[in-house]
């Protein structure tokens, strides 16, 4: 059999179509940089919707992916094995945590925590408690349950019927959690900070009076730092800076710099209803994937690389604030650490995808979050050149859509 060449009508061929993917496939990446086939350059400020916290072929996670490549791949849970131990240790010692469950994504992460939720509250208070409360605009993944859970109705319609004993109230509105909070409530899940819902942070004082309303309700608190976690925030974990201490945190996208890992750290009383044989999964924690994580969190957990994220944060901002004095572009600029959310003005409302097709064809990649927000979740270690660089094109880029709408 021979084969041909792949391009982006090979994705149509042979790819079921859930994606739209656009006509360039990059096939080489160094820090912040991207080559695609042609051997175009890109600058890369969306890190793979902010999972290449350490940027594209880190020389550190190479040799540790390398390294274990040479001793064992995958065990199975029939066995543990000293990757998944060191990198369990590790995540508990510089969290709440005492225990942790291994899982390969997200949604993983945040099924298992839902999961957990509500054998918890089963467990010790019986079925009755078994609802969940989440929020307006949030994701948190693509299972029938994380979909539910989730704010966004889009990612439902047509998989209903959906599982039933979750509800949602408007983010950063105390008031409309008090109404919807009852003894029935075994959870309240939310994001420090709405990532796909636009780049809303939590107000502090929302945040700790969740807390308290979950701690009033004997409800278990869950904070999705799928996308927050890692130092994305400036942070190792958002929490840390809020001063909210969750009961269970999910973990994944940084986590493994572009290896697939999630992990559900929660405490050990907690932990407990994940009784033998009460859940699982094949390839959770396996070698390869905790090896490379315990590797990211050893360069991560650094103050001088978390102080040079919020650095590289205010560079981001006032690059996107010149570029708005310019054009007039943007609403509102949002931001924390290196996930930064340019919302467009009015005028410009549902045309996020053209300001990235523009810019990508300038050489820099960006992200939305929604159709009326430019995303940007790059390495956390991206040289302050490239941030400027990639800016001096998003400027490029801003002006070319206004000049075609101005046209229009």
């Amino acid at each position: 059999m021979t084969h041909t060449a792949v391009s982006r009508d090979t994705f149509d061929e042979v790819m079921v179509p859930n994606y739209n993917p656009p006509a360039i496939i990059p096939v080489r990446g160094e820090g912040s940089r991207l080559w695609d086939q042609q051997g175009r350059e890109y600058i890369d400020f969306a890190g793979g919707i902010a999972v290449n916290v350490l940027g594209h072929r880190h020389p550190a996670l190479v040799k540790t992916l390398k390294d274990q490549a040479d001793k064992v791949w995958h065990l199975s849970n029939v066995f543990t094995n000293e990757p998944a131990l060191e990198l369990a240790r590790k995540l508990t010692g510089r969290t709440f945590a005492d225990q942790v469950f291994f899982c390969n994504s997200g949604a993983e992460a945040n099924e298992a925590a839902f999961k957990l939720a509500r054998k918890y509250a089963h467990d010790h208070q019986g079925a009755g408690k078994h609802e969940i409360i989440a929020f307006n605009q949030a994701f948190h993944g693509r299972t029938l349950f994380t979909v539910s859970v989730g704010g966004q109705a889009k990612y439902r319609e047509g998989f209903e019927p959906v599982p039933a004993g979750i509800s949602h109230v408007p983010y950063n509105d105390i008031e409309a959690l008090r109404n919807a909070i009852s003894e029935r409530t075994c959870a309240v899940v939310m994001e420090p900070v709405q990532g796909e819902g636009g780049v809303v942070p939590a107000d502090p004082e929302f945040a700790r009076a969740v807390r308290e309303l979950c701690d009033e309700h004997q409800a278990l608190l869950i904070f999705d730092e799928v996308q927050t976690g890692v130092g994305r925030t400036g942070s190792l974990y958002a929490y840390e800076a809020l001063g909210v201490t969750p009961d269970i945190l999910t973990t994944a996208k940084a986590l493994g710099g572009g290896f697939p890992i999630g992990a559900m750290p929660t405490r050990r009383e907690i932990a407990k209803s994940l009784n033998i044989g009460s859940h699982g999964t094949t390839y959770g924690g396996n070698p390869l994937g905790c090896a490379v994580a315990k590797a990211v969190l050893d360069i991560v957990d650094d103050p001088e690389l978390l102080d040079g994220v919020k650095r590289k944060q205010q560079l981001f901002v006032e690059q996107l604030e010149a570029i708005n004095q310019r054009h007039h572009c943007f609403r509102e600029i949002r931001s924390a650490g290196l996930l930064i959310g340019a919302e467009l003005a009015e005028n410009l409302q549902g045309q996020a995808p053209k300001f990235l097709a523009a810019a990508r064809d300038l050489g820099l990649m960006l992200l939305v979050a929604g159709p009326n927000v430019l995303r940007m979740t790059p390495s956390l270690i991206i040289p302050d050149e490239d941030i400027r660089a990639g800016m001096a094109l998003l400027d490029q880029a801003v002006a070319r859509v206004l000049e075609v709408e101005n046209c229009a």
